[in-house]
């Protein structure tokens, strides 16, 4: 159980048991939150999972217990008893059928793309801006996107020390990324390789296996990709910081889970190692890893699966006598999506949400 729970055991115990929706349960990321929700002991009355009219019908076990899967429909008194409803079906599904969703005051904690950048919806790392969740006046809070979460959770350790002026960021993706299909493929491009075989190319624009794509999500009129556009966008609403600049290049590489990023930062005054290092420990959700010269750093074949953001390879920027450069790696299925919407959740019953 990860520390960020581990505090609210005791609150979890006396809360009111909720009603809990996922929408998308039979997907890469609506796995997992059956997952975490078993692993973070969610105080769960009733739970009810939804899905597309080719996912309704399938079961799933949770506790114990087998739940089957619901068609999403649009129908508003499917979701009448709901407190929660987790959602990752897409951003068409997402604002499909939000209006059905919190028609009777249900709360959508949305993983997709579809509300991050509206005003009147909050977005939300716990450890950086929790109390934002409290601001819904359309009953929907965002998940960020997976590479902007594990990013923000680590800048927050060096902007609380000294205000970041911009940021410089090289993200290495893994193929969950692009769901439980994407990660099919590239198991199966290495052994289609291995026999000799054409690989099979849908989900990316390029073989993956033995191969780098700089290229995640549609590229705009910029020059930039839509990827590398929320991670621009997104740092900035949830630090709060509207002058701060980014600059993100996205790059998808042949690991099954768990993100990496190189990170630059420019600070207003000058941030030291050490002091960067006690930072970074100290922070909420961050575990340092970082004797380089023992070999140790963080790596994604070994986070894959586990609840924190890692830190590792903190030095100076050569390059600016204001600038840290760091290495981050997170689970992007877990702390980068369900994970993260979860402890949002937990977030709120700490602070007396949801009470009877």
């Amino acid at each position: 159980m990860s520390s960020f729970v581990a505090k609210f055991n005791v609150l979890l115990e006396i809360s009111k048991k909720m009603n809990v929706a996922v929408v998308g349960a039979s997907g890469a990321v609506g796995q997992e939150f059956l997952r975490v929700l078993d692993e973070q002991n969610f105080p769960i009355d009733n739970l009810v999972l939804f899905g597309s009219a080719r996912s309704a019908g399938r079961s799933y076990t949770f506790k114990g217990k087998e739940y089957i899967v619901k068609e999403l429909r649009e129908n508003p008194d499917d979701f009448k008893d709901i407190d929660v409803a987790f959602t990752s079906a897409g951003a068409g599904v997402s604002k499909q059928f939000a209006p059905v969703i919190t028609a009777h005051g249900a709360l959508m904690i949305d993983n997709s793309s579809a509300f991050r950048m509206d005003t009147d919806v909050p977005l939300v790392v716990p450890e950086v801006n929790g109390d934002d969740a409290f601001d819904t006046p359309r009953n929907i809070i965002a998940n960020p996107n997976c590479t902007t979460i594990q990013m923000v959770v680590a800048l927050k350790a060096i902007n609380d020390i000294s205000p970041i002026r911009r940021v410089h960021v090289a993200t290495y993706q893994a193929a969950s990324g692009a769901g439980a299909a994407a990660m099919d493929e590239l198991v199966e491009q290495y052994r289609q390789l291995g026999a000799g075989e054409e690989p099979t190319v849908k989900k990316f624009a390029h073989q993956l296996a033995y191969n780098v794509i700089p290229h995640i999500d549609v590229f705009q009129e910029n020059g930039y990709t839509k990827e590398e556009m929320k991670m621009y966008n997104e740092t900035k609403k949830i630090m709060h910081a509207p002058d701060l600049d980014v600059s993100a290049m996205c790059v998808r590489v042949p690991v099954m889970r768990a993100h990496s990023e190189a990170i630059w930062v420019e600070t207003e005054t000058p941030v030291g190692v050490e002091q960067a290092r006690e930072a970074f420990a100290n922070a909420e959700g961050v575990v340092v890893v970082d004797a380089p010269m023992e070999n140790k750093y963080p790596m994604p074949l070994d986070i894959a699966g586990k609840d924190p953001v890692y830190v590792g390879r903190i030095r100076q920027d050569l390059a600016n006598p204001n600038g840290l450069s760091f290495w981050v790696v997170g689970d992007q299925i877990k702390k980068g999506a369900a994970l993260n919407a979860v402890q949002i959740a937990l977030y709120m019953i700490r602070k007396g949400a949801f009470r009877k």
